[in-house]
């Protein structure tokens, strides 16, 4: 499974893992992949500071990434208060209106927190700066390019950068930016999404910025055949996500025990892309709460960050109920080959001896 970027990032094998737990980056990384920490939850720096800390204490040396979003329109400063004036009446009532019908319970007086200020421009900057303090070997946008005065500063620190595209023209405009590595994310994946599958998606974007640009193929990845198939389209190596919900590693950050009953149960056509995450097109888990979302009379979607102040407080009593039946998930449609809960190391064996497998299975055919 080696590849070039193996020897450039000082990894055993391409496998990048975006996750928002720095329990599950750590492991990836001591696993010989490349765990990427998500930074979008961190409304606190000392917080980040501090997790980042730990990351460069547990990872035993081994390199690691971070992961932030930098949304690019409007609104894209301010605090969470500030911005709250955008937020229509209408869309408030919505949602206490369904929270009320589904059952939710409120939060324990005290409890909860603002919206995700993770999702601002200047708040992804501040990450950035905290980050390059640090020792990753990557920073990724989950948004496309960073502005390049960013990508500039990432390089002065020798850290390589990364963004995601959803079509050959978009890698294209990275690619002029300055982005080191274009992650290829196909319509399977979980989060932000676009519209090609990855079947098609990945050569596509191979082929556009041409061999001296590494491609990570991601969207749909969760077993070692399917990290050949992505080689075998011309990736340079994988970028997923979703599978490394499903770890004993993931416990120590998802304190909801609903999201194990959601994933394990769900197939791979129980997943719907919306708006109502962020405000901009997302993979989630569909589950009574995506459903209140579409139906008639349900107001539209508001654009990012907007829409994820709205619901930040609704998915925090969402989560804390534990109801499995109207969590609201990002995961991708991988989630149907998500039937066990292992730890992080038997993850990456199973990718690595399936790969092995696929590639001996090949070269027989082809034999």
């Amino acid at each position: 499974m080696r590849t070039p970027l193996c020897d450039e990032f000082g990894i055993d094998y391409p496998i990048f893992a975006f996750t928002p737990s720095e329990h599950v980056a750590a492991a990836v990384s001591r696993a010989g992949g490349l765990g990427v920490l998500g930074c979008v939850r961190f409304n606190d720096p000392d917080e980040l500071e501090k997790t980042l800390t730990w990351l460069d204490d547990n990872t035993d040396g081994k390199p690691y990434g971070v992961d932030v979003v930098m949304p690019m329109k409007i609104p894209t400063e301010g605090t969470s208060t500030d911005l709250a004036s955008y937020i229509p009446e209408e869309h408030r009532k919505f949602v206490d209106e369904t929270l009320l019908k589904l059952g939710v319970p409120p939060l324990p007086e005290g409890e909860g927190r603002e919206g995700v200020l993770g999702w601002l421009h200047s708040v992804a900057r501040s990450h950035v700066d905290i980050a390059l303090a640090h020792r990753p070997v990557l920073i990724a946008n989950a948004l496309g390019s960073p502005p390049v005065d960013v990508i500039e500063k990432a390089h002065e620190h020798g850290v390589k950068v990364a963004a995601l595209a959803g079509a050959a023209k978009h890698a294209l405009s990275h690619v002029a930016n300055g982005v080191d590595i274009i992650v290829a994310q196909g319509y399977e994946a979980g989060g932000h999404t676009g519209e090609i599958a990855s079947m098609v998606l990945t050569p596509d974007i191979v082929d556009a910025v041409g061999p001296g640009v590494p491609v990570l193929g991601a969207g749909g990845i969760g077993s070692g055949r399917q990290v050949a198939a992505s080689l075998a389209l011309g990736a340079a190596g994988v970028w997923t996500g979703s599978i490394w919900l499903g770890t004993e590693e993931y416990r120590n950050l998802a304190s909801n025990k609903g999201w194990e009953t959601a994933f394990l149960r769900a197939t791979s056509s129980d997943t719907v892309r919306t708006r109502i995450y962020t405000g901009k097109p997302a993979r989630l888990l569909k589950t009574k709460w995506t459903e209140a979302w579409a139906e008639e009379g349900a107001p539209t979607p508001l654009p990012m960050p907007l829409q994820n102040l709205l619901v930040a407080d609704a998915h925090n009593r969402i989560n804390a109920s534990g109801d499995p039946d109207v969590i609201s998930m990002p995961v991708g449609q991988i989630v149907g080959r998500m039937n066990e809960v292992r730890p992080v190391a038997d993850v990456m064996a199973s990718l690595v001896a399936e790969f092995e497998e696929a590639v001996a299975h090949l070269n027989k055919v082809n034999g």
